[in-house]
């Protein structure tokens, strides 16, 4: 079965600007934000900023790596007893040279009695009435951990561009980094705009409807890294809406709208924004989408952060942020990784698309031997969030194709990872 899109495209190509163009002049005007000192557990998942030096060694001295017997491997034979001339636990270091021809009971992580070069674990020894026989030959330096076994003093840790996961802050702890310069996590200000919006939870009245989008994007702003906060629904009011973009700009990186950038007559969210700031509006040869806009908005006392006016409709915005959003919130982490992954999938079925536009159609992907393919998700309007819901990935139609036949291969940005 053909799914075509949901409405026949009437826009003039002389009207429409390039996606690729916009993409391009749209990134290029964002930038990463400037990194700051952040605890460890702060800048998890947070791209480093600084190359991180070990000022010592990890581990700082020689230690056990087993629990067992701390001895002198030279000269010792299986099963020959050895006299327990003490213990030292974690934390406490052997005061004493080990003796000649005895043993200290070790636990892991101990330091190692100065004398001894091995450590027989305590399932290769017997010990009784203060003695330690040994099963085996040790050799030196059997589960014994060397100082700077793990990192030298002097050599670099980690890497500044380096996305902060819980092994590297495992790692900056271990060299005794309590704080570290990272870019920090964008914080994003999501303002659903309409009149015709209402909380979820409320009783909807007639021509009203649940915001599904604010809550759509503010989740996915998270997904990408960001610190979004959803603000409340702002009717189509000039001054609430003008109120409510001036109040984004105290604590928020970066403001992300919803609705009010078509041709409406009561869409007064293009004219607040062009007055706030430079932004400008476009329609972009995407579909979903077209309805675009783009700027920076602050300035006399109050920063100048990045805007994006999405459409209203849910699978518009949906597509709107992982084209443009996304690669912009990843930029301003200073991460490199800009894009989803992609694979290329064989169509289980014919597709259309408007000309001079790319499409980006939800799709379900499974594995066939070595290839994936790639059928619809069903219906793919723009009003049809479940297409979105029930989507693998975003397969993309180029501009110069207005038809995909069945059998033929296409890119799928992937949502998901692929099963």
């Amino acid at each position: 079965m053909t799914h075509a899109p949901a409405r026949p495209s009437v826009t003039a190509p002389d009207e429409l600007t390039s996606l690729e163009d916009y993409r391009r002049d749209v990134l290029v005007r964002i930038s990463a934000l400037e990194p700051i000192e952040l605890g460890l557990l702060e800048a998890h998942g947070c791209v480093l900023a600084e190359d991180v030096v070990a000022d010592a060694d990890v581990p700082a001295f020689v230690n056990s790596a087993m629990d067992g017997y701390a001895v002198a491997s030279a000269g010792l034979d299986p099963d020959q007893p050895l006299p327990l001339a003490g213990e030292v636990a974690a934390g406490r270091p052997f005061e004493e040279m080990l003796p000649p021809g005895a043993a200290v009971r070790i636990m892991t992580g101990a330091p190692l009695p100065e004398g001894a070069d091995a450590v027989v674990p305590v399932e290769q020894a017997d010990e009784s009435d203060g003695e330690v026989r040994l099963h085996v030959t040790p050799r030196a330096g059997d589960h014994v951990r060397p100082a700077g076994g793990d990192v030298q003093a002097g050599t670099t840790a980690l890497t500044a561009g380096r996305r902060l996961q819980a092994a590297d802050i495992g790692m900056l702890a271990a060299v005794g980094r309590s704080r570290v310069l990272a870019h920090p996590r964008p914080r994003v200000a999501v303002i659903a705009t309409g009149d015709e919006l209402v909380e979820p939870g409320t009783a909807l009245g007639p021509g009203q409807i649940h915001d599904a989008n604010s809550f759509t994007l503010t989740a996915m702003a998270r997904e990408a890294g960001a610190a979004a906060t959803r603000s409340q629904i702002v009717g189509d009011d000039r001054r609430q809406l003008s109120e409510a973009f001036e109040g984004a700009l105290t604590n928020a990186d970066l403001l992300l709208t919803s609705g009010g950038v078509s041709a409406g007559r009561y869409d007064y969210v293009k004219e607040v924004l062009a007055q706030v700031g430079d932004v400008a509006f476009h329609k972009v040869g995407m579909q979903p989408g077209m309805p675009q806009a783009f700027g920076f908005v602050g300035g006399e006392g109050s920063p100048r952060i990045p805007c994006f006016g999405l459409p209203g409709n849910p699978v518009s915005a949906f597509v709107s942020f992982e084209v443009l959003v996304r690669p912009a919130l990843r930029r301003m982490q200073g991460r490199a990784d800009l894009n989803r992954p992609r694979v290329t999938a064989v169509l289980e079925e014919r597709v259309t698309s408007p000309p001079h536009k790319v499409s980006f159609l939800r799709v379900r992907l499974r594995r066939d031997g070595a290839h994936w393919l790639a059928r619809l998700t069903g219906p793919q309007g723009s009003g049809l969030l479940h297409s979105a819901v029930a989507a693998d990935g975003l397969a993309e139609v180029p501009v110069d194709r207005t038809e995909l036949e069945a059998g033929e291969p296409v890119v799928v940005h992937l949502l998901v990872a692929p099963q």
